[in-house]
């Protein structure tokens, strides 16, 4: 076996958002899962049920809601997730507006940067401004070829 490198602690397993989605589960399906191995082999088992707790778990913000989980699994590539649904990616990403983190970028030059929910608001803010002023509407398309770095 080989060494493991870090274990968290107690309170670090006790608060993390994999813990609570634990408890999320076994409380909505009746369940006793009580580890990670424990949720993936679930989630390979009851793929529709894991990915439905996951939408519910996720509070994802849409319009309407969706008519199925996954049409046929069976189809990888070509699968189609969600069916139904309507929702606004940015709406998703946009609705904290606090100082939790909502980036952590590490580069491999070991550099490192964190992004509030609150930066993130105005950056995107300021962004959709200047859209705005050059003219781009709703329906216009907006490409954007960037390195992975912030």
């Amino acid at each position: 076996m080989k060494k493991m490198l870090w274990k968290p602690s107690e309170k670090q397993k006790n608060q993390a958002t994999i813990t609570r989605f634990i408890s999320f589960v076994n409380e909505k399906y009746n369940l006793k899962i009580d580890s990670y191995d424990d949720l993936y082999d679930w989630s390979i088992q009851k793929t529709f049920d894991f990915w439905a707790a996951m939408w519910e778990f996720g509070g994802i913000v849409a319009s309407h809601g969706y008519n199925e989980v996954v049409d046929d699994l069976s189809r990888f590539p070509g699968a189609k997730w969600f069916s139904g649904a309507r929702l606004n990616f940015a709406e998703n990403l946009l609705r904290y507006r606090d100082d939790h983190t909502a980036f952590i970028f590490k580069g491999e030059t070991q550099i490192s940067a964190r992004m509030t929910y609150t930066e993130l608001y105005d950056s995107v803010a300021r962004l959709a401004k200047s859209l705005r002023e050059i003219g781009i509407v709703p329906g216009d398309r907006v490409v954007a070829y960037m390195p992975n770095l912030m």
